[in-house]
């Protein structure tokens, strides 16, 4: 008697199993997003900072990106049937597994932007002119009123 393949899951698990995303890739992941009765694809491109579990059942990737100034990491089961396709847009070459320092390194970048940020005098003059004069004219609606 010949073996029957029966297939469980709407992926191609063969498929995901060859995915060879490792810590430091750019990839963008394309997400079914279910909106009442619709679905639609949105992709999420970003940094893998970490991969775990291999390829058994269980595995998963924590992708970071910045949006709107604003660090936003998920964590995507490598199996899961509502990720539609996985693009690796660039490699990238890094000595360590899991990435979790990148945390800490945007928020210090960050911090010493602001502190490099010098405003000059004459532009100092120039918003508390501005702030006068708008207090100025606020004052004069008052009194006619």
């Amino acid at each position: 008697m010949k073996p029957v393949n029966i297939n469980f899951s709407p992926i191609d698990i063969e498929k995901r199993k060859k995915f060879d995303g490792r810590a430091g890739d750019t990839v963008r992941v394309s997400v079914k997003i279910k909106e009442k009765d619709k679905t639609r694809i949105q992709d999420f491109e970003g940094l893998i900072i970490a991969k775990k579990h291999g390829t058994e059942a269980g595995a998963t990737f924590t992708v970071r990106k910045v949006a709107s100034g604003v660090g936003v990491e998920r964590i995507f089961p490598l199996f899961s049937p509502s990720i539609d396709k996985i693009e690796i847009k660039k490699r990238g070459n890094v000595r360590r597994s899991k990435l979790y320092y990148i945390h800490d390194k945007a928020s210090k970048e960050i911090r010493r932007k602001m502190k490099s940020v010098v405003v000059s005098e004459s532009v100092m003059e120039d918003i508390k002119e501005k702030i006068e004069a708008k207090e100025a004219e606020a004052k004069a609606e008052l009194n006619l009123e």
